[in-house]
């Protein structure tokens, strides 16, 4: 509620903050290379990445340096990791459902989702965001039946050093009501499994626009996920002995 009236009484000076953001952000592209690939050696996982410009690479040159590239070369010591990513600049958990709807209804074992950002940035009532991202999970149940969707945490937009304040102020606190939200529902769905972004808010680990994570960042990001993957790993193979996923990846 404190929060609502105070987006309302500085509403003049936030829209016109962020139309400045706007104006002379810097427009960094996505990371060049493939998005899709074979790594690794050991039992075969089949990983899925959804998301928006940071799960897109931008921020970092190469997609080696980006999340998807990280993630399966963390993974790669323990698993052979037939990797895909989906994501893109500016999307919002409603417009990645609607591109979803076009692409291959592939198997997969994981999921791991990095969306939120720019619902943030748009103001979406949380309870909203929930709706769609609940809807988006179970399109992917669908279209994947993975054996789990891992969501990593909004990060902490409240310490992005591209936004001034109080637009900072302002989107720090609706992000961190999403990450509460988000938190509740998965602790009480078994096939989510929520990663917060409990990474260090250091101007250092952010990409020249103030706005995007660098390689460091990245390379921190995704060994959290793999770490949480790894871990979990065994207890999938367990429960589902039938689609054990014997042979190899292709």
């Amino acid at each position: 509620m404190l929060d609502t009236l105070a987006r309302v009484t500085l509403s003049p000076l936030l829209i016109m903050q962020a139309l400045k953001v706007r104006r002379i952000a810097q427009r960094l592209p996505e990371a060049a290379g493939q998005r899709s690939g074979l790594v690794g050696s050991g039992p075969p996982l089949r990983l899925r990445i959804i998301g928006d410009s940071s799960a897109a690479g931008v921020g970092v040159q190469t997609q080696r340096d980006a999340l998807s590239g990280q993630l399966a070369a963390a993974l790669s010591d323990h698993f052979a990791v037939s990797w895909h990513l989906d994501a893109a600049s500016g999307a919002t958990t409603k417009s990645t459902r609607m591109r979803l709807q076009h692409t291959a209804a592939d198997p997969a074992d994981i999921i791991v989702t990095a969306l939120g950002v720019n619902d943030v940035t748009r103001l979406l009532p949380r309870r909203a965001w929930l709706g769609q991202q609940m809807a988006l999970f179970d399109d992917l149940r669908k279209r994947h039946d993975p054996h789990q969707i891992y969501l990593s945490g909004v990060p902490p937009m409240g310490a992005f050093p591209l936004l001034p304040q109080p637009l900072r102020w302002t989107l720090g606190r609706h992000a961190q009501a999403f990450e509460t939200t988000m938190q509740r529902h998965a602790a009480t769905t078994a096939d989510l499994t929520y990663v917060p972004f409990n990474l260090p808010p250091d101007p250092g680990l952010m990409a020249s626009d103030g706005f995007h994570p660098n390689a460091q960042l990245n390379t921190l990001w995704a060994k959290e996920m793999a770490s949480r993957i790894i871990t979990d790993w065994p207890r999938f193979s367990r429960s589902r002995p039938d689609q054990s996923r014997s042979t190899r990846p292709s």
